[in-house]
Order: structure tokens, then C-alpha cells, then sequence
């Protein structure tokens, strides 16, 4: 009965071993593989929506923003002297349909009569003063 109690304790030593052993394996590759596997992967769809929502934000802020607002319909230069005072220049155009041409006229201007300061002017509905959109 000695030598039988030795085998079996031989045999629950190896069972032991072998139940730790799996048991620390099954451990192992629940911590160190598919639990941060799944973690892993749902951070990574939720940083890429994250990102596309970022994107599409930034898209829809960009539209409003850049979308033509109420643009005026008539543009004016009003020269001003050297003191800041407002003046008059005769000869020279002063009332305008579009931006482009009121600004290029201005640079003009500015050239020909170096010691006035020029602002382009125009006059939205919802204000009392003239909106200034350059002064040179």
C-alpha cells in the first residue's frame, strides 16, 4: 500500500500540474490575447468614427460658413484726405456692381492720388452705417 500511495500521489501531482498549467494557459490567452483583442478592436471603430464625425462637423461648419451670405448689389469708393476726412475726387468713378471691379479701381485710384486713402463701401439692408470691406 506504500508503493500504490506513491503512484497515486505521483498521478495527483501530474493531474495538479497539468490543471494548473492548462488553467494558467486559459488565463493567459483571456488576458493577453482576447480580451484585449476586443477592446482593442472596439476603440479602433469607435477613434474611426470619431474621426469621420470630426470630419463631417468640420464639412457641415465649413458649408455654413463658406455658403454666399445677402451680397451686396452696388459698391462704392469714398476717398478720404490725408487728415481722414471724407472728400470728393472729381473724374473719377466711384459706384460699382461688383466687388472685383470696385477693388481693382481702388488700386488704380490709390496709384494715381497717393496721398488719399480709399474704402470700398457698400450698404446692407440690415444696417444703419456703410460696411467697409477694404481701405487702402
Amino acid at each position: 500500500m506504500n508503493a500504490f500511495q506513491k503512484v497515486f500521489d505521483w498521478k495527483t501531482y501530474i493531474f495538479t500540474a497539468l490543471a494548473v498549467i492548462s488553467f494558467s494557459s486559459f488565463i493567459v490567452v483571456l488576458f493577453g490575447q482576447t480580451i484585449p483583442g476586443i477592446i482593442l478592436a472596439f476603440f479602433k471603430i469607435a477613434g474611426e468614427y470619431v474621426i469621420l464625425g470630426s470630419v463631417f462637423i468640420f464639412a457641415f461648419a465649413w458649408l455654413l460658413k463658406a455658403r454666399p451670405h445677402n451680397r451686396p448689389k452696388e459698391y462704392s469708393i469714398i476717398p478720404f484726405d490725408v487728415y481722414g476726412k471724407k472728400s470728393k475726387i472729381d473724374g473719377i468713378r466711384t459706384e460699382f456692381k461688383t466687388h472685383d471691379v470696385a477693388w481693382s479701381f481702388m488700386k488704380q485710384y490709390k496709384e494715381s492720388y497717393p496721398f488719399y486713402n480709399f474704402a470700398l463701401v457698400s450698404d446692407l439692408p440690415k444696417s444703419d452705417k456703410p460696411t467697409i470691406y477694404r481701405y487702402i
